[in-house]
């Protein structure tokens, strides 16, 4: 993915426990940039992740997350995924890879998602 897209970490995690993951799992360096806890909107309880603040283009920005309450400022946004438990024969994010690869192209992300969720 990170050659189609520009991969940034936003998590509701603090640092100090996603990062050391983080380092485990993204050893290529794909992700652009790490986003923690303190980069989220705390908002009616939960931490939200304002993607305006990221300074992209939101009509080109997408957010991969199980969490519907951590992108609840931009849903028209958000790829949403399953909780992963301790499943190795989960193959969620490989079964995305045609649809962001279809995304990769888009002008507008809104247009894409909305004719990919419409029934």
């Amino acid at each position: 993915m990170g050659e189609l897209f520009e991969c940034v970490l936003f998590t509701a995690s603090l640092a100090k426990y996603a990062d050391p993951v983080t380092d485990l799992l993204d050893r290529c360096g794909v992700f652009r940039a790490r986003l923690f806890r303190e980069s989220c909107v705390f908002h009616q309880g939960c931490y939200v992740k304002d993607l305006s603040r990221l300074g992209r283009d939101l009509r080109k920005t997408l957010i991969l997350d199980n969490s519907p309450a951590s992108y609840i400022f931009h849903p028209e946004n958000a790829v949403p995924v399953q909780s992963w438990f301790d499943d190795m024969a989960d193959t969620e994010l490989l079964n995305l890879i045609p649809i962001f690869e279809e995304l990769s192209g888009a002008d507008d992300v809104y247009t894409s998602l909305g004719q990919l969720r419409a029934p």
